[in-house]
C-alpha cells in the first residue's frame, strides 16, 4: 500500500469523524428580531428542595427520571438531578424534517431517543445526538389518516406518548393500533422491530386511537384509547390482550402506582386494578368540576393533566372549572372515614384559566402552568400568540386535611410546554413566548425559583414558527442541559 493512498484513506477517515460530531445546522428564527434582552436575570445558587420525594422505580421502564415525557411511573414530571443554573447560558438548535418530538428520553449512554409526529409524514422514531444534536438514526412508524373531528396539532396519538423500557428501547403505540417495540441495534445504531402486538382485535384502527401505553409493576403493557377510554393489559409474553370500556374520552397519559392506575378521562378520576383473570377493573371513579367548554389552550373539554402521584397516598389533576382548580385525591379503597377529595383550588384568573400539561409534584407540593389561550401553531393571527400568564404552586397540608396554595406568579407566559422541576437546582424550567414591543414571536428557556415563584432568569432561544414546541414536553438531560422538541427541531440550553 503506497504512502500517498494511506494518506487519503486517513483524510478521509477524518472527514468521517469531523462530520458525526460536527454540530447540526441551527434551526432558523423567522419574523422581526427581539427587542427583549438575549439574556435576563442572573444565574441562580442552587437551592435544594427540602422534603423532594422520588416514586418508586417501575422494573420495567428505564432507570428515573428518563423513561417517559413525565419522567417516572409517578408522571411527577420532577427531576432529582441538577438542569442549567444561568451561567453563561448557550442556547443552541438543530433543524430537522418538520415534526414536533414531544417526548424525549434518554438511553444508557446518555442519547436522545424520541417519537416525533407530524403532518406532512409518518412519525418518526429519532437517535440523537445531545452534543451536536444530529439525528444518528431514524426509523417511519405506520402512517394512517387521522380519524374525523381530530385537531392535527392536538392529536398526540402515533408516538406522543411513549416510553424506554429497562433494555433502552422505544415502546410505541401506532396510529394502526399497534405496539411496536423498537431497539436501536448495537452494531449498526440503527433502529429495528423487536416485537409488534397488533390491538386491532379490541380497538378497531377507523374508529379508535391508542392515547398512551405503560407498564405495571408486573410487567403488563397498560393502554388506554382516546375516544371511548377502553382500558386494556397485554401481556409481554404470549400478546394476549385484557380490555374494558370507561365510555368517557382518556386525552392523555395515566400514573403508575405499586398496585393500581390512575386515569383521567373527560368526566372523572379512575383508580383500576387487574382482577385475577388480568381483567383491568374500576376500584373508584370520583367525577370532578367541569364548565363543558373546551377552553383555548385544551385538547378537550375535560381535564388537561395526566395525572400526578404524591407520597402519602395522594394523586392530583387540575379540573376544567372555572376557574381551574388543582384536586387532590386519596388513592387507597378503604377511606375510613375520609373523604376522596382532600381539596379543590382554584388557580388562576376567571375566564382566563386552562392547562394541558401535567402537574410537576414532589413531597407535598404541586406546580401548575397556564396555557389559556393557546389553540395551534396554524390559528388565526398566526397561531404564535401570547397567551395568559400564570404559574402557581399547591401543597398538600402536613395532616392531609385540605391544602394551601403557597404562590401564585403571573410574570410568564407558558404557552403549551411540559415544565419540568429540579429538586436539585430548586428552580422549574419552562419555555415561554413573552410580548415583545417590537413584534417578534420569541421564545425564551425560563427558570422559576420553586420557593417563591420569582423568574430567575431568560435566554432567548429563537423566534417565529420553527421555534414553536406544541405542547412538546421539556427535559433535563444527564449532562444537566435541557431540550425541547419544536417544529424546526431540537432546541436546548446549557451553561456555558
Amino acid at each position: 500500500m503506497n504512502r500517498s493512498f494511506v494518506i487519503t484513506l486517513l483524510g478521509l477517515a477524518a472527514s468521517l469523524i469531523l462530520s458525526a460530531s460536527a454540530a447540526a445546522i441551527p434551526i432558523n428564527s423567522s419574523g422581526p428580531p427581539p427587542s427583549l434582552p438575549d439574556f435576563q436575570g442572573s444565574a441562580f445558587k442552587a437551592q435544594k428542595v427540602n422534603g423532594a420525594t422520588r416514586g418508586p422505580q417501575n422494573p420495567f421502564l428505564a432507570k428515573d427520571p428518563f423513561g417517559n415525557i413525565h419522567n417516572d411511573t409517578w408522571m411527577s414530571d420532577s427531576y432529582d438531578i441538577a438542569g442549567p443554573l444561568g451561567r453563561n447560558l448557550v442556547a443552541g438548535s438543530g433543524a430537522a424534517p418538520a415534526a414536533v418530538c414531544g417526548s424525549m428520553t434518554f438511553d444508557s449512554k446518555g442519547r436522545i431517543l424520541t417519537v416525533c409526529p407530524s403532518r406532512l409524514a409518518p412519525p418518526t422514531a429519532r437517535l440523537i445526538d445531545p452534543d451536536t444534536l444530529n439525528v444518528l438514526a431514524s426509523y417511519a412508524l405506520p402512517e394512517a389518516a387521522d380519524l374525523p373531528n381530530t385537531e392535527p396539532y392536538q392529536n398526540f396519538s402515533g408516538g406522543g406518548y411513549f416510553y424506554l423500557d429497562n433494555r433502552d428501547r422505544i415502546v410505541v403505540a401506532t396510529k394502526t393500533n399497534h405496539i411496536y417495540i423498537l431497539s436501536v441495534d448495537p452494531a449498526t445504531d440503527q433502529f429495528k422491530v423487536d416485537r409488534d402486538y397488533d390491538l386491532t382485535s379490541v380497538l378497531d384502527p377507523t374508529q379508535q386511537r391508542i392515547s398512551s401505553a405503560l407498564p405495571d409493576f408486573d410487567g403488563r403493557i397498560w393502554f388506554v384509547s382516546k375516544q371511548t377510554g377502553v382500558v386494556g393489559t397485554v401481556d409481554r409474553k404470549t400478546g394476549a390482550i385484557k380490555s374494558m370500556k370507561l365510555g368517557q374520552t382518556v386525552q392523555n397519559s395515566f400514573a403508575v402506582g405499586r398496585d393500581a392506575v390512575f386515569i383521567a378521562t373527560s368526566k372523572a378520576m379512575f383508580r383500576l386494578e387487574v382482577n385475577k383473570n388480568g381483567l383491568p377493573k374500576v376500584t373508584w371513579r370520583k367525577q370532578y368540576q367541569n364548565s363543558g367548554i373546551k377552553k383555548p389552550g385544551q385538547a378537550d373539554a375535560g381535564t388537561g393533566t395526566t395525572p400526578t402521584i404524591l407520597k402519602g397516598g395522594y394523586v392530583a389533576i387540575t379540573d376544567n372549572a372555572d376557574p381551574m382548580n388543582v384536586v387532590v385525591y386519596r388513592t387507597g379503597n378503604k377511606l375510613r372515614g375520609k373523604k376522596r377529595v382532600v381539596c379543590e383550588v382554584p388557580v388562576f384568573r376567571k375566564g382566563a384559566s386552562a392547562t394541558e400539561n401535567s402537574l410537576m409534584g414532589t413531597g407535598r407540593s404541586l406546580i401548575v402552568e397556564n396555557n389559556y389561550g393557546y389553540t395551534s401553531p396554524f390559528a388565526t393571527g398566526g397561531g404564535d400568540v401570547v397567551t395568559e400568564p400564570g404559574f402557581a404552586r399547591v401543597d398538600v397540608r402536613k395532616d392531609g386535611k385540605g391544602c394551601r396554595k403557597v404562590w401564585t406568579t403571573y410574570t410568564e407566559n407558558a404557552p403549551s410546554v411540559v415544565p419540568k422541576l429540579s429538586t436539585k437546582t430548586g428552580l422549574i424550567y419552562t419555555y415561554t413566548r413573552p410580548a415583545d414591543p417590537s413584534g417578534a414571536q420569541g421564545y425564551y428557556w425560563t427558570a422559576i425559583n420553586y420557593r417563591n415563584g420569582k423568574t430567575a432568569w431568560n435566554k432567548y432561544a429563537g423566534s417565529g414558527l420553527f421555534f414553536n414546541n406544541n405542547y412538546a414536553g421539556l427535559a433535563l438531560g444527564p449532562d444537566g442541559g435541557a431540550y425541547v422538541g419544536v417544529i424546526g427541531g431540537i432546541a436546548s440550553v446549557k451553561d456555558g
